[in-house]
């Protein structure tokens, strides 16, 4: 009988190890998960903005946030360099083959090309999707000057989406609504450097001029994320959709296809300038890494570790 109350009292203090080992093992593997980089996510996209453009114009505001954080010159864009399928291919992480988005005639009820996956909106799975799912209270928003941007923005997921028809008026309400609601992810989308090079051409004089006063409202915007509260937790993203060829794009040309983005916040390297290839279904993935986020399987894009400090480029 002592014998077997001996066995008994081992056996449970057998168990009693091995379920305190076991609750160890989990509170360590907790405490070393890896946590959002940033709390916030704010992606300015300028439509049209080409490379040459950047460089040639009066950009003092850009400037500041290259030599304070990252710069790639040459983001490639997906073809056709129009504007759903590029702004479609950020918003969604991945290429137009797997979302649907290649026309800028896309409609999310039309009969197109149908993506290889679907959320329950019977629409590919898209940036505001994966934070509104995994972290729920989030304040998701979408400020646009060109209204189709609103057909890839899931309504009954973001918290505010609005079409403003001048880009004053929508830098203004994306600074009003940064300030009062402190979203964790805005696009605020910018449409008036993209009409300039359709007027004047993507190489005038005027096209610059209009580049330039981008400049300013971008500085506005920043601006506002100071005045929130926010500048120290988050990721500014400035991004363009495609450039222009003389008063046109869509084609496949260097100056079309080759797009700036701009990276700035803490933790991001400063002045520095990317060597890896980056796409600009990559937006959405980076966003996805400054979150801490699960990107589906179907998504083709990848974080741009690269600009985080403590990451090197790919070999």
């Amino acid at each position: 009988m002592n014998r077997l109350r001996k066995k008994l009292h081992l056996s449970i203090l057998g168990y009693l190890l091995v379920a305190c080992f076991a609750c160890i093992v989990q509170s360590c593997a907790e405490s070393q998960a890896p946590k959002k980089l940033f709390e916030h996510v704010v992606i300015i996209g300028i439509d049209g903005l080409s490379s040459d453009g950047l460089h040639r114009a009066e950009t003092p505001v850009m400037d500041y946030l290259i030599a304070n954080g990252s710069v790639k010159y040459d983001m490639r864009a997906v073809l056709p360099s129009n504007s759903m399928a590029n702004w479609g291919a950020m918003i969604c992480g991945a290429h137009t083959e797997a979302s649907g988005i290649t026309s800028n005639s896309w409609e999310p009820d039309g009969q197109w090309m149908q993506p290889v996956t679907k959320n329950q909106a019977g629409l590919f799975p898209t940036i505001y999707d994966l934070i509104r799912e995994q972290i729920p209270d989030s304040e998701l928003g979408a400020i646009y000057h060109w209204g189709a941007f609103g057909r890839m923005v899931p309504e009954k997921v973001a918290n505010y989406r609005l079409h403003c028809p001048t880009a004053d008026e929508a830098t203004e309400k994306a600074r009003e609504y940064i300030v009062a609601k402190k979203p964790n992810f805005l696009f605020i989308h910018l449409d008036h450097v993209d009409g300039a090079g359709h007027r004047y051409g993507y190489k005038s004089d005027d096209y610059l001029k209009v580049v330039a006063n981008c400049d300013s409202l971008i500085g506005r915007i920043v601006e506002s994320v100071r005045a929130a509260g926010m500048a120290e937790n988050t990721l500014i993203m400035v991004v363009s959709d495609h450039g222009g060829f003389n008063k046109g794009h869509g084609g496949e040309s260097t100056c079309e296809v080759d797009v700036p983005i701009i990276l700035y916040g803490s933790g991001i390297k400063r002045n520095y300038t990317v060597q890896q290839a980056v796409y600009v279904f990559d937006v959405g993935a980076t966003a996805a890494f400054a979150l801490n986020l699960k990107v589906p399987h179907a998504w083709t894009g990848r974080p741009v570790l690269a600009v985080f400090e403590g990451h090197s480029e790919p070999e």
